[in-house]
């Protein structure tokens, strides 16, 4: 098990985008992303707009663990728009799946190590 467990790589999704790794060190969770580090991930995934949602994370302090908790009530309430809404709850889904991918690699190495 310890060649499949080493062959595993992890998909980073940073605020420089997205790219593979083999270090189980090198990417940071989202969950444990600070408020800078969401910002830095907005401004990268929405360069030429969402001036409203980068505003609301500044605001609100919106942390990795709160961006993969955000619902469209709450994009409403901080005054993003409904076309801007969609997109972003789309880009989030994607890195709630990034999370539960990690957790289940986790999960797998915790029962297969040796």
């Amino acid at each position: 098990m310890s060649q499949r467990r080493a062959s595993l790589s992890k998909t980073c999704v940073t605020a420089q985008g997205t790219g593979t790794s083999t270090g189980m060190d090198s990417c940071k969770r989202v969950s444990n992303w600070t408020v800078e580090e969401v910002y830095d991930w907005v401004t990268a995934q929405y360069p030429s707009n969402h001036a409203t949602f980068l505003q609301a994370v500044d605001n609100h302090a919106i942390s990795g663990r709160a961006l993969l908790r955000i619902s469209e009530q709450q994009l409403e309430r901080m005054g993003v728009g409904p076309e801007q809404q969609q997109g972003i709850l789309q880009d989030v889904m994607l890195l709630r799946v990034q999370e539960e991918l990690e957790n289940l690699n986790d999960i797998f190495v915790e029962c297969f190590s040796s």
